[in-house]
């Protein structure tokens, strides 16, 4: 039956996860894919709290798996993804991020869509929703889920690593990830260039879950490092599309985004989107606006 299945690289890049990176693992090991056929690629990209020790723990009482684990000193998305793709076995290579929860079939859908699509050079994986009763965590899984119904093709809007399939073939045709972007934006700037080289992106039926900051202060913090990252893309000048910050594009943008998370899962607090997006994007405008004044 296992040769039926091509081999699917599971890369896990992760740096101070040790509240989620658990529960991340066991969503991984409970696949219902083969077992003997998944290899996972743990990168630990400086981790200060107990990630890495919580990763070999769990990887030495896993069987049937093919396991290699990396650990540095920082140096970014891009040099640690990088170590994945250089060290991939699999097809496909499946980013699955330290605050991830994967639905159990979530690896055999993510290939089998790719199998049966190979014009598709990334395929995204859908949002689950949950209630967790916390205001902050709710509004950001509301914006995030209505990514599910959109064309990523003809979106500016990136569809990151995160719950993604990349097809291995589609990263070295582009020289894999800019390793010089260290904050922010290294999935942005890799979707740019795949679909340039002709490779289609998508949004697949495989479900995923996300543990959402649990305080405003941590999403100031993430966004401010979006921002940072932006600038970088900037300086690429091809990449970043500064037209979809203008206040009435984006108000327009994240009422319609909060009418339709609306009517998906018919959460009152879905009207209150445009005001959490303002907070996040202030953050982002502000990290931008640090790194900007950095370079002078």
């Amino acid at each position: 039956m296992s040769t039926e299945y091509p081999k699917v690289t599971i890369g896990i890049c992760v740096r101070n996860s040790a509240a989620t990176v658990r529960e991340a693992i066991k969503s991984v090991i409970e696949q219902d894919y083969p077992h003997n056929l998944m290899e996972i690629i743990f990168v630990d990209d400086g981790s200060v709290d107990e990630t890495l020790s919580i990763i070999k723990d769990i990887a030495s009482k896993m069987q049937n798996f093919d396991i290699k684990i990396f650990h540095h000193e920082w140096k970014g998305l891009g040099f640690s993804r990088n170590l994945v793709v250089n060290n991939a076995k699999g097809k496909y290579i499946i980013w699955v991020d330290g605050d991830m929860v994967l639905t159990k079939s979530f690896v055999r859908k993510q290939v089998f869509y790719m199998e049966k699509n190979p014009e598709v050079g990334i395929g995204k994986g859908k949002y689950g929703f949950i209630s967790s009763g916390k205001l902050l965590s709710d509004l950001e899984n509301l914006e995030f889920i209505t990514t599910n119904v959109r064309d990523p093709n003809e979106n500016s809007t990136p569809i990151g690593t995160g719950g993604s399939i990349y097809r291995v073939e589609a990263i070295r045709q582009v020289d894999g990830f800019d390793e010089k972007l260290t904050g922010a934006g290294e999935d942005e700037d890799i979707e740019h260039r795949i679909r340039k080289a002709g490779w289609h992106l998508a949004i697949t039926p495989s479900v995923f879950y996300e543990r959402r900051r649990k305080t405003w202060r941590d999403l100031w913090r993430e966004y401010f490092w979006h921002g940072e990252g932006g600038y970088q893309l900037l300086k690429k000048r091809d990449i970043l599309n500064l037209w979809m910050f203008w206040p009435p594009k984006v108000l327009f943008v994240e009422i319609s985004r909060a009418v339709l998370a609306y009517k998906l899962t018919c959460q009152k607090i879905a009207f209150l989107m445009p005001f959490h997006y303002s907070y996040k994007r202030i953050a982002w405008i502000l990290g931008f606006l640090k790194e900007l004044f950095k370079q002078k």
